[in-house]
């Protein structure tokens, strides 16, 4: 999940509260959702000092329900044609950075929302930044200086094992980092986790299904073989960036080392770890303000009490309208000095005499029957089986697994000649990509 659609998801959070009565200057309830007037704008950027292609992601807030995280998976139900909702991206809007030292960086839409810089280069200490913002309908925006405060080395990332406040037994993930130069009191952590899959229950073969038509008369037509796959599924990986906000401050204690952070904690039961694991942590050194803000975003967010007495006032959003317009922008531009390190681990590592964490689907063998009575019967009555194999295929929902086997489907009440089981459990690509991530190391 990129940054965007955490905040998104965060100001999602912010209607209900508002709706309910929450006044306060800085943000008009009435202008949320409006018909008349587009969402407010959401802007997203975390500009660092490492050399890359920088990145502003821009969207809209909406008041549409989220389903994406409330989805449950349905073995009988095709992925992708669910209710999945997206952030409004904004696109066809003009972005560009500008340096006190001179220098303009432009940015390009690279994909609806994600705004690239066309050039790599990183924030210099010293040098005070303004993100200018023109949209599609001409307003334009800009944002307060910033400036890169300063920068600390994470030294350190280890992992051990551990129990957490709530008596759960998993691994601990850790930083260690020392100060080098400037302000280096307050910090925020983001990380992306790529953990391995191994699909239980692959076959070499799958089914092909050619010239179905379920409603031939008298009875469906169509072509089923079984061949052997030419697309590999059996091992994919998945990574998956940070979705909660992670801070710490030395505020009192300048200049001083941070040792033994946790950034993660994984339960011993979380399927990630189950084959090999890696984090790559990068530690962010911001600015007073940046982690004032997250600080209230998060408390915000975490609240489980809707007459919470944060006020969403004090989420500020460092940029404004150029001609002077009052207009609610939400979100945060800033600049930050960073570091990262990678790690690597096998649940084995931690856990040696425990069983591998369980498979989170249920993955249960299968053997329906091959067809089904045509959809256009006239007279079709009462189907006792369940679903065909043929109808699955063509859903996409079922993985071959074997010729039919007894011992595998005792009690199949319509068997066929084969045992299938649920896609999820056979093919791997559901889940993450059959493409090894260019950093991945095996051990």
């Amino acid at each position: 999940m990129n940054r965007a659609k955490i905040i998104y998801r965060i100001i999602l959070s912010w209607v209900p509260l508002l709706l309910l009565g929450a006044c306060v200057d800085e943000l008009e309830i009435e202008s949320l959702g409006s018909g008349e007037e587009a969402p407010p704008l959401v802007i997203e950027a975390v500009l660092t000092d490492e050399v890359i292609n920088q990145k502003v992601f821009l969207s809209r807030s909406s008041q549409r329900l989220d389903l994406e995280t409330d989805t449950i998976y349905n073995p009988n139900v095709p992925l992708g044609r669910g209710p999945r909702d997206s952030v409004d991206a904004e696109s066809g809007a003009t972005v560009r950075l500008f340096g006190d030292d001179g220098t303009t960086y432009d940015f390009f839409e690279s994909e609806a929302g994600l705004y690239q810089s066309d050039q790599a280069f990183a924030l210099q200490l010293g040098t005070d930044y303004t993100l200018e913002i023109i949209t599609r309908n001409g307003n334009e925006y800009a944002s307060d200086p910033i400036t890169v405060p300063g920068r600390s080395e994470l030294t350190n990332l280890y992992a051990e094992r551990a129990t957490n406040d709530n008596g759960e037994e998993g691994i601990a993930i850790y930083v260690d980092s020392e100060p080098r130069e400037g302000d280096t009191q307050f910090y925020r952590y983001a990380y992306e986790e790529t953990y391995k899959i191994v699909s239980p229950l692959w076959s070499a073969n799958e089914f092909r299904l050619t010239d179905y038509d379920p409603c031939a008369l008298p009875s469906p037509t169509y072509n089923l073989s079984v061949v052997p796959k030419e697309v590999e599924n059996r091992v994919c990986y998945n990574t998956v960036a940070s979705n909660t906000i992670i801070q710490l401050s030395t505020a009192g204690n300048p200049g001083g080392d941070i040792s033994k952070h946790m950034v993660r904690f994984i339960g011993k039961d979380n399927f990630i770890i189950s084959e090999r694991y890696s984090i790559l942590v990068q530690q962010q050194v911001q600015s007073a303000d940046a982690f004032s803000f997250y600080s209230n975003l998060n408390n915000f967010s975490q609240s489980e009490n809707i007459f919470s007495q944060v006020q969403p006032g004090a989420i500020y959003a460092n940029v404004f309208r150029k001609d002077g317009t009052t207009e609610n922008v939400l979100g945060y531009v800033s600049a930050v000095g960073v570091s990262d390190q990678r790690l690597f681990f096998n649940f084995e590592d931690f856990f040696p005499d425990d069983e591998l964490p369980e498979f989170p689907f249920n993955c249960v063998y299968q053997s329906p029957p091959e067809s089904h009575p045509s959809y256009c019967s006239q007279n079709p009555g009462p189907n006792p089986c369940p679903l065909s194999i043929i109808e699955r295929v063509d859903l996409g929902t079922i993985s071959y697994f074997s010729t039919y086997d007894e011992t595998l489907v005792p009690f199949a009440s319509c068997p066929s000649d084969y045992v299938v089981v649920p896609r999820i459990c056979g093919d791997c690509t559901l889940l993450g990509s059959n493409v090894e991530p260019d950093f991945w190391i095996e051990g």
